[in-house]
């Protein structure tokens, strides 16, 4: 007879390892298969995806993960509408659980990808040099470790200190920048702020961090910058891709461009996902929405291909705004992104063992 729970003492004739007379718990079948439950964000302790919680650099050297996720909970520099401050958590626990076999791959994605929770970056409010120093500091714990620091912000201005972690740990002026936005940030000012979310890209270019010639954008539009910051932006060698031109030539055309402009004559790659690229009927969750963007089919399939083709390194998802979401749909697809990320970097991980996808998926 079929039983829909257990009491302690009971025994039940099925489990997942196959050993009778032991009471199944939640989510056996995931901790079989990835070490750890994964289970929904509103219950237990809300970790991405579920996954372990390894808040030290000493637990990271200890486990040696293939991914780190970082929280980065700043948002006093935006310009325009704040609570991205509020992104990390509810990308954590608000989130609906998609699971985690990837259907296109066909990949269990954890099975292949060891990711933890590394906590977030202490930010203390009003203070956001503190802040910058102190996410600077906890993405090269990462990302020093040869460990993926995939990044949840927070205003974009946290990609100028993450960024900048990165290219300490691998070589500086050797990361390309591939960045997906509806707006350049680029200023090289905004209200006397030069470290608001409308500048970082600039402060990462004049370090020499990253080096203009491998800095790509891609899903601009709407009406900033003017005209006198993408001639800056010319002459320092940065690339654009507008809205316009994936309208005209279609999102994957533009994505193989950008991909080769950004990746030529660097040795990695670091990608940086402003969630509203995507036009705010899908996004509406986030401080600075602009109509007319990508939809998150195509920028999820974007994300994939950067991060199967190309030596990705690292990657951040900033600017979700969960006051101004509504029925979590800019939550979800943030959420989306990471999971794109690691299917990706689990996908190689298999193919480099010899293994090929399982139903439904197939070869990318």
């Amino acid at each position: 007879m079929a039983r829909s729970a257990w009491t302690e003492g009971e025994e039940t004739p099925d489990v997942a390892d196959g050993t009778p007379g032991r009471p199944v718990p939640p989510y056996a079948a995931r901790e079989a298969a990835g070490g750890k439950p994964d289970g929904q964000g509103f219950a237990g302790l809300a970790t991405f995806c579920g996954r372990p919680w390894l808040e030290t650099e000493a637990e990271l050297l200890e486990r040696r993960p293939d991914v780190a996720v970082v929280g980065a909970p700043f948002d006093i520099s935006t310009t325009n509408r704040p609570g991205a401050r509020f992104g990390p958590r509810a990308l954590r626990a608000q989130a609906y659980d998609p699971g985690t076999f990837h259907l296109d791959l066909g990949i269990e994605i954890f099975e292949w990808l060891d990711v933890v929770d590394a906590g977030d970056a202490h930010c203390p409010h009003g203070l956001t040099e503190a802040s910058h120093a102190n996410i600077r500091a906890k993405v090269h714990e990462v990302a020093r470790n040869g460990i993926f620091p995939l990044i949840l912000g927070g205003d974009h201005s946290i990609t100028w200190p993450a960024a900048t972690a990165v290219a300490e740990a691998v070589g500086w002026g050797e990361v390309g920048l591939l960045h997906f936005d509806a707006h350049a940030d680029t200023a090289d000012i905004i209200d006397g702020n030069l470290a608001s979310h409308g500048t970082p890209m600039r402060r990462l270019i004049e370090s020499g961090a990253v080096r203009g010639s491998n800095f790509v954008q891609v899903g601009l539009r709407g009406y900033w910058p003017p005209a006198d910051v993408f001639a800056w932006m010319q002459e320092n060698g940065l690339r654009w891709h507008l809205m316009h031109e994936i309208w005209e030539r279609g999102s994957r055309a533009v994505i193989a461009d950008a991909i080769a402009q950004a990746v030529d004559g660097c040795k990695a790659l670091y990608l940086s996902v402003d969630i509203d690229v995507l036009d705010p009927g899908f996004a509406p969750g986030t401080g600075t929405p602009e109509p007319g963007g990508m939809n998150p089919a195509d920028l999820l399939r974007a994300v994939r291909q950067i991060a199967l083709d190309t030596p990705l390194v690292a990657a951040d998802i900033v600017e979700v705004s969960p006051p101004y979401d509504h029925a979590d749909t800019t939550v979800n697809s943030a959420h989306r992104v990471a999971m794109e990320v690691f299917a990706a970097l689990a996908h190689r991980r298999r193919a480099a063992a010899g293994g090929a996808p399982d139903l439904p998926g197939s070869p990318p």
